[in-house]
């Protein structure tokens, strides 16, 4: 008789999920069944509305009275503090009632009732921090579009990076990490002063070799409505790029590996078109390039949940390439303090 060997029990710790508000009446409305109704044991629901004015407060006492396991922290309005995440994300951690948080916006809202069990099947003894993926949802036009190409290349770098042991961001809309890691890096101090990073600059301090752990199963991602208009998209990529500056200097330098190849090659390409004798077996190595990239790049744009863009990988690319080094340097990054 064969003896199947015992299945690991599964461990499911009590997780606090943090969501900061500030005016989500109608998001809170539609998202929060999503996040109540998920399939875990053990879990509490801490909004925290900072300064305001809407009837958030209202939503969320009608949804706790059939989910006892809602709350809200409110902060009051003050005229000496800028709007801002980092200290209302401070109250709902010190807040909550369990030793793991699981973060995300107002604005999203999980793929499926899987998605706390997906992220806390990663903790380990080793493991105290658990980065997912936050995809766009996908809307009509271009720029839809090109936002989902963005966020879909960057989620690539940082849970490739996070997958070779060297993690250094991580998206505040699908993240989780133990208070007791948060505390030992004392939370946000260090980067108070920094408008964004919640996220990456905590992961900058927090995240370690072998601490991180990923979680990219589609029952784990977690939408985000995405922005209408270009303009809206540039100001939230600047302020995104405030934080670039605080990073560790060698997650600089491998950043910004692939765009200075990028501009070698295309500096290269032309240098040697020049000379018309090569100008054949020239195209003929660029091509090959571009069909190996766009069959890689196009298989991981699948796995990320991006079908529709891997067709026009090339192109996108292209305009990437051109227009984020505008963004990047029209951005203001001095410190901003709320």
């Amino acid at each position: 008789m064969i003896h199947k060997p015992a299945e690991k029990p599964v461990n499911h710790p009590g997780v606090s999920i943090i969501i900061c508000s500030r005016n989500e009446e109608e998001n809170l409305y539609k998202n929060l069944p999503k996040i109540l109704n998920q399939d875990y044991p053990k879990f509490e629901v801490i909004v925290v509305i900072d300064q305001t004015v809407d009837d958030s407060k209202h939503i969320i006492n009608a949804y706790s009275k059939e989910f006892p396991q809602l709350r809200y922290i409110e902060m009051e309005r003050n005229q000496h503090r800028k709007f801002g995440k980092k200290i209302p994300l401070t109250v709902g951690i010190k807040g909550a009632k369990y030793e793991h948080v699981l973060l995300t916006d107002a604005d999203c809202f999980p793929a499926t009732d899987q998605w706390i069990k997906l992220m806390m099947s990663n903790y380990t003894e080793e493991k105290d921090i658990v980065i997912g993926y936050g995809p766009y949802e996908r809307k009509k036009g271009l720029l839809n579009k090109f936002i989902r190409f963005d966020t879909t290349q960057i989620a690539a770098t940082y849970l490739g990076f996070a997958k070779n042991r060297r993690p250094y961001m991580a998206v505040g809309r699908n993240m989780s990490y133990k208070v007791e890691k948060w505390r030992e890096v004392d939370g946000f101090k260090s980067h108070y002063h920094v408008q964004s990073g919640d996220d990456d600059l905590f992961m900058q301090d927090a995240a370690k070799r072998k601490n991180t752990a990923i979680e990219i199963d589609k029952k784990s991602w977690v939408y985000s409505h995405p922005k209408t208009s270009w303009k809206d998209w540039v100001a939230q990529k600047q302020r995104h790029y405030t934080t670039a500056s605080k990073y560790r200097f060698i997650n600089k330098v491998f950043l910004g590996i692939f765009p200075f190849s990028m501009i070698l090659m295309f500096v290269s390409l032309v240098l040697l078109l020049i000379n018309y004798e090569w100008w054949l077996f020239v195209l003929s190595l660029f091509a090959l390039r571009l069909i190996t990239y766009w069959i890689i790049s196009g298989l991981l744009f699948r796995k990320l949940g991006q079908k529709d863009l891997s067709w026009l990988f090339p192109i996108f690319e292209i305009g990437h390439f051109i227009i984020i080094p505008f963004i990047y340097y029209s951005t203001d990054r001095r410190p901003d303090k709320w």
